[in-house]
């Protein structure tokens, strides 16, 4: 977890150096929590605001945020180690 935490921060970091826009790696709960929060907070949308948008309950969406390895998502990560790659969020651009 803290190798995951220490690449989100990396990330982070490249994000702020260059100002260029980089892709959040997703290796566990607490990576991908990270990354909504950050594209939350970029929109300027409260947790309430983006639960309401997406449908789902607030206090899953602070879960989600605090990186609560839900069974579904550590079956996804455990499938997606298996096959040798890993997921990326970015911005759409289209």
């Amino acid at each position: 977890m803290q190798v995951a935490l220490l690449l989100y921060c990396m990330d982070m970091r490249a994000n702020d150096i260059t100002g260029k826009r980089q892709p959040f790696r997703v290796y566990s709960a607490s990576t991908l929590g990270a990354a909504i929060r950050h594209y939350r907070n970029a929109l300027g949308i409260s947790q309430k605001e983006l639960a309401a948008r997406a449908g789902i309950p607030r206090n899953y969406v602070n879960a989600l945020e605090n990186g609560l390895e839900t069974e579904q998502l550590k079956r996804t990560i455990a499938v997606l180690r298996e096959l040798g790659v890993r997921m990326t969020l970015d911005r759409e651009d289209w």
